[in-house]
């Protein structure tokens, strides 16, 4: 955690602790030595001019009397937050000129009251600030209305789906159960009546969508859950094993510090490669994320998945002996 976000989750403990609280919870909740609780304390009353009052013994907390008026300076939002804010704000300049335009302008500016007064009452300069959509893909719009329809009014939903793997096109009867927006791209999860199985359908393959009378047959969630979120990425499903994925020192920099799947497990080796193991149903999704690191990453083990990596590249690699 990097000092501004601890210097902001300090205050927001102490903001809310109506008792003090003692060094070890503060090491715990900030992830940080004994030393560096007490430099940040430090920083917080000495610089920032925080009521922290207390001692190591008993332990801190802000002073009743003047907590509740003090506020940090400048931009304090985390690196989540402001993220989010941002998003949603550019999101709703790009929807201008549409029908949403009227309805969502009083958002807009809550969204900017919102950044004015975490900046202290400065004007943040949000140009200065990027969101970069990566890799969308075009939609049809009809259908996705369509789509959105029949996962909130719980219906059942006709489509024609042209699968990107195969480009085979067939028609499909579900039942709604979720949407879902991943990696810049949405997603129809949902029961499928004709292979009666849960499946997770890209909403730009979809076409001729069409909504139909019956109700849609709900899913329980933690069925959901089990069969969609328990495995690698979109391609979910009953994980089939654990994939083990070496990296060299030079990609462990980066690997170390990203989240691929929240059962993840990760250990730097003696040597500085980087061992990452995840659990995974379809290999397609993973073998697409260990390529992006090229001749830095390995896949050891399940052999199956292995062998898929090596055919892989070598169909890569015959490209550039023609």
């Amino acid at each position: 955690m990097e000092r501004i976000e601890r210097i902001h989750s300090l205050h927001r403990i102490l903001s809310a602790s109506r008792y003090p609280v003692t060094v070890q919870r503060l090491q715990e909740d900030l992830e940080c030595s004994r030393a560096t609780v007490y430099r940040d304390l430090a920083y917080l009353r000495d610089y920032l001019m925080a009521p922290v009052v207390g001692n190591g013994e008993a332990g801190f907390r802000y002073d009743h009397s003047e907590g509740e008026r003090f506020e940090l300076p400048g931009l304090w939002l985390s690196s989540e937050e402001l993220h989010s804010l941002l998003a949603a704000q550019q999101l709703l300049i790009r929807s201008g000129g549409g029908v949403l335009s009227n309805a969502l302008a009083p958002l807009q500016h809550r969204i900017e009251k919102l950044l004015d007064e975490h900046a202290g009452g400065r004007r943040v300069p949000v140009e200065r600030v990027r969101v970069i959509p990566h890799r969308t893909r075009k939609l049809d719009e009809t259908s996705f209305r369509i789509v959105a329809t029949a996962v909130l009014d719980r219906k059942q939903l006709s489509f024609e789906y042209r699968a990107r793997s195969t480009d085979e096109q067939t028609r499909r009867l579900v039942s709604p159960q979720r949407l879902t927006h991943y990696r810049e791209n949405w997603y129809l999860d949902a029961w499928d009546h004709n292979r009666e199985a849960l499946r997770s359908f890209a909403v730009d393959r979809i076409s001729a969508a069409k909504l139909g009378e019956q109700a849609a047959q709900d899913v329980a969630d933690d069925q959901l859950d089990s069969h969609l979120a328990s495995s690698y990425g979109i391609f979910s499903g009953t994980p089939k094993g654990w994939a083990t994925i070496l990296f060299s020192p030079k990609a462990a920099r980066w690997v170390a510090d990203e989240h691929w799947h929240s059962q993840q497990q990760g250990r730097y080796l003696p040597d500085g490669r980087y061992e990452l193991k995840v659990p995974y149903s379809a290999g397609r999704e993973l073998l697409m994320d260990v390529m992006h690191y090229g001749s830095d990453a390995e896949i050891v083990e399940p052999p199956v998945l292995r062998e898929q990596a090596r055919a892989l590249l070598q169909l890569a690699l015959s490209n550039y002996d023609r």
